[in-house]
């Protein structure tokens, strides 16, 4: 099944007069959405009773949890210690996400600093091997690492950098931010051609049926030489990817991902949009 949900907080909310986080499953519920990612960037900080009272409010309304590690992970890092860090930043998140009821643990790679892209890859494929070993000693290796695709060029986090991630054990599942994609390479996703072209490369890649679970983060980003500049909402006219080619092509394919949205402010309208446009094809 395919599944729809913001990330974090949209403007919408307290505009709506909510005001704490364990409300945010009734908002959910009145836009008929199914997924939610909950927010850790700047650290874990969500105790566990708080975690398990969400996650309960949550799955009562058929909403799936997954969360956002902090985005102070570095997996390439010179410094063993911000490696190390980045595998304990991992744990507190698997141990947040568990007691929610969720599964599924998304984050950042970091960027390649004064590596070469090779060696900095060979570094963080290193940290995600210490990752899974520390889930699995902290009992949580039913949790899925899910890697994200990076919006900008001198991060680590291009489809295959990712992907070669996503070999080191098949419990990692890729984060596909297709926004991020497009805005790396100069805006090149056009439309259901250049969307398959992503998929297939995951099929090829992993050699399993990863390719029709992945994650997915999904937004319109403006974009420059460099790659992502800043998230904007599905009214922009001028920055792509457009998701209607991409919903196409999933309902062709039968896949199941989580979509993500994550627009500036509007996320919780445009993963309804999405999941109205999905769901005309049911119809």
């Amino acid at each position: 099944m395919t599944l729809f949900g913001p990330a974090g907080i949209a403007d919408s909310f307290k505009a709506m007069k909510y005001k704490k986080t364990i409300q945010v499953a009734e908002y959910l519920s009145k836009f008929n959405l199914n997924a939610f990612e909950y927010q850790c960037g700047r650290g874990v900080k969500i105790s566990d009773e708080s975690a398990e009272e969400l996650g309960k409010v949550l799955l009562e309304k058929n909403i799936q949890p997954s969360l956002h590690a902090p985005y102070f992970i570095s997996m390439s890092s010179l410094d063993e210690e911000k490696r190390h860090n980045s595998v304990n930043y991992i744990i507190q998140s698997a141990k947040a996400l568990n007691a929610m009821g969720g599964k599924r643990v998304i984050f950042h790679s970091g960027s390649c600093a004064k590596l070469t892209r090779e060696e900095a890859l060979k570094k963080a494929m290193n940290t995600m091997e210490l990752m899974i070993e520390a889930i699995e000693q902290e009992n949580l290796g039913h949790m899925i690492l899910c890697p994200e695709t990076m919006g900008k060029v001198n991060q680590l986090g291009s489809l295959d950098e990712v992907l070669n991630l996503c070999k080191v054990d098949k419990r990692i599942l890729p984060c596909i931010d297709f926004g991020h994609l497009n805005a790396r390479d100069g805006g090149w996703i056009k439309g259901k051609e250049d969307y398959l072209r992503i998929i297939d490369r995951i099929a090829e890649t992993l050699k399993d049926d990863r390719y029709k679970i992945f994650h997915s983060h999904f937004s319109k980003i403006e974009y420059t030489i460099g790659g992502e500049k800043r998230h904007l909402t599905f009214e922009d006219t001028v920055y792509g990817p457009e998701f209607e080619p991409l919903m196409d092509v999933v309902y062709e394919n039968n896949l199941s991902p989580v979509f993500i949205c994550e627009s500036a402010g509007t996320q919780t309208e445009d993963a309804q949009t999405m999941k109205n446009y999905f769901e005309k094809f049911s119809k």
